[in-house]
C-alpha cells in the first residue's frame, strides 16, 4: 500500500514538472511581440502614460470653467449680546443683531473669467494633440528603426555564422598542416571585428526597443519584432505632393501653432479683464439690530465699494500688454520655424526619394544570389580567402547602406508628417 502511495506521489510530481516546463516555454515564446505599425499605434493610444497624464490636464481645465461660472457666496453674520449696562432691562434682556451681504462683480469680470477658462480648455486640448503628434512621430520612427536595423543584424548574423564555420574548418586544416597560420588569424580577426560591430548594432537596437516599449507600455522583457510591408520601391511618393500643399496643411493642422494663436487671444482677453479689475466691485448688505442705536428692531441696508484713488491695477494692465506683444512675436517665430521646417524636410525627402529610386530594383536580389555563389565557390576552393572576405565585406557594406537609405527615406517622410501635422505618407 505504501509503495503505491509513493508511486502516485512521484507520478504527480513528474506531471507537475512537465506542466510547469510547458508554462515556462509558453512564457518564453510570448516574450516576442510581433506588431504591424497599425497595431503599434493602437497600443500606444491605449496605454501611453504621458497621454493619459495630459488628458487629466483637459479635465482640470474644464473644472476651472465650472469654478469661473460660480457666483460669490453671500456673507452672513450674527451677534448676540452677553452684557448690558441698562439695569432697567434686566440681565435676561440682551441685544442681538444679524446681517447679510452679497458681492457683485462689475465691468463683466465674471464673463471675462469664464471666457479665459474656456480658452484654457482649448489650450489644454492643443497641448494634448501636440504631445500626441510628437510621441506618435517617435513611435513610428522607433518602429522603422528597429525594423531596418534588424535587417542589418541578419546580415551580420549570416556572415558571423559563415565565418565561424569556416574558422572551425581552418583550425582543423591548420592542425593537419594543410594551411598557413596567417589564414586562420585573418579569418579569426575578421570574425572578431564583425562580432564587435554586431554588438554595437544590437546595443542601439536595444536602446530603441526600450523607448518603443515605454511608449506602448509593453513589458520590459518583451522583444518587439516589427512587421513591415515596405511598398515605396520605385514610387514618387513625396514628389506627388506639392510643397504649397504641405505648407498650407501645416498652417491649419499644427497644434503648437494653434496654441500660439490661442495664447495671443488669451492675452488680449486678459488685458480686458485687467482693465475691468480696476473698476471696484460692489457689495450690497442688509442688517437687522434688535436694540440698535436708532431704536429697537432696526433694519438697514447698505452698499460698499473701494475708492480707486491709488490702486487702479496699473501693474496688471501693463503686464497684460507686454504679454500680448510677447505672444505675437512668439506666434511669428513659430510660423517662421514651421515654414523653414517644411521647406528643409521637403528637400531632404525629395533627395532621398530620388536617390533610392535611382537604384536598380533587382540589385539587392542579384547581390544576395551572388554572395551565396561566392560562399559555395569558396567552399570548393575556387576562390581564395582574401577574395572571399573581400566579397563578403562588400556585400555587408552595400546591404547596410541600402538598409540605412531605406530607413532614412521612411524617416524623412515621417518627419514631413510631423512638421505638417498631417499623415500624408503613412503606410
Amino acid at each position: 500500500m505504501l509503495k503505491r502511495f509513493v508511486l502516485v506521489i512521484l507520478l504527480l510530481q513528474t506531471a507537475l514538472t512537465i506542466l510547469v516546463s510547458k508554462v515556462h516555454a509558453q512564457g518564453r515564446v510570448s516574450d516576442t511581440l510581433k506588431l504591424t505599425i497599425k497595431q503599434a499605434e493602437d497600443l500606444f493610444l491605449k496605454n501611453n502614460l504621458q497621454l493619459i497624464i495630459q488628458r487629466y490636464n483637459i479635465d482640470n481645465a474644464n473644472a476651472q470653467v465650472i469654478t469661473a461660472r460660480l457666483f460669490p457666496n453671500p456673507d452672513f453674520n450674527f451677534s448676540n449680546g452677553i452684557h448690558t449696562n441698562d439695569a432697567s432691562q434686566g440681565p435676561a434682556y440682551k441685544d442681538h443683531s444679524a446681517g447679510i451681504s452679497q458681492l457683485f462683480t462689475t465691468a463683466g469680470k465674471r464673463n471675462k473669467s469664464i471666457q479665459l477658462a474656456k480658452l484654457s480648455v482649448d489650450q489644454a486640448k492643443y497641448q494634448f494633440f501636440d504631445l500626441l503628434r510628437t510621441l506618435k512621430f517617435t513611435l513610428r520612427n522607433d518602429f522603422y528603426t528597429i525594423y531596418f536595423q534588424e535587417q542589418s543584424a541578419k546580415v551580420y548574423n549570416q556572415e558571423i555564422n559563415s565565418l565561424a564555420k569556416a574558422l572551425t574548418v581552418f583550425k582543423a586544416q591548420y592542425a593537419k598542416g594543410n594551411i598557413a597560420e596567417k589564414e586562420v588569424l585573418r579569418i579569426q580577426s575578421q570574425l572578431y571585428t564583425l562580432q564587435a560591430e554586431y554588438n554595437n548594432l544590437q546595443t542601439g537596437i536595444d536602446t530603441v526597443q526600450s523607448e518603443f516599449k515605454l511608449l506602448t507600455k509593453t513589458p520590459a522583457n518583451t522583444v518587439i519584432q516589427p512587421l513591415s510591408d515596405y511598398t515605396f520601391d520605385g514610387k514618387a511618393i513625396v514628389a506627388g505632393v506639392p510643397y504649397q500643399t504641405l505648407l498650407d496643411s501645416a498652417s491649419v493642422n499644427r497644434y503648437d501653432l494653434k496654441l500660439a494663436k490661442s495664447t495671443v487671444d488669451y492675452n488680449n482677453l486678459n488685458l480686458q479683464l485687467q482693465k475691468a479689475t480696476a473698476v471696484p466691485d460692489v457689495s450690497l448688505s442688509l442688517n437687522y439690530d434688535k436694540l440698535g442705536g436708532y431704536g429697537t428692531n432696526f433694519l438697514g441696508a447698505g452698499i460698499g465699494f473701494s475708492l480707486p484713488f491709488f490702486n487702479r491695477n496699473q501693474g496688471g494692465i501693463k503686464q497684460a500688454r507686454i504679454a500680448i506683444d510677447q505672444s505675437k512675436v512668439q506666434l511669428q517665430s513659430q510660423q517662421d520655424q514651421i515654414e523653414s521646417d517644411v521647406a528643409t524636410n521637403y528637400k531632404t525627402a525629395l533627395r532621398l526619394e530620388n536617390l533610392y529610386n535611382s537604384f536598380d530594383p533587382a540589385f539587392k536580389n542579384d547581390f544576395n544570389h551572388l554572395i551565396q555563389e561566392v560562399f559555395k565557390n569558396y567552399e570548393k576552393r575556387n576562390i581564395s580567402l582574401l577574395e572571399f572576405l573581400d566579397f563578403y565585406d562588400s556585400y555587408k557594406t552595400n546591404t547596410l547602406q541600402l538598409n540605412a537609405l531605406q530607413l532614412n527615406r521612411v524617416t524623412s517622410m515621417e518627419q514631413l508628417n510631423y512638421v505638417t501635422g498631417t499623415p500624408f505618407f503613412n503606410q
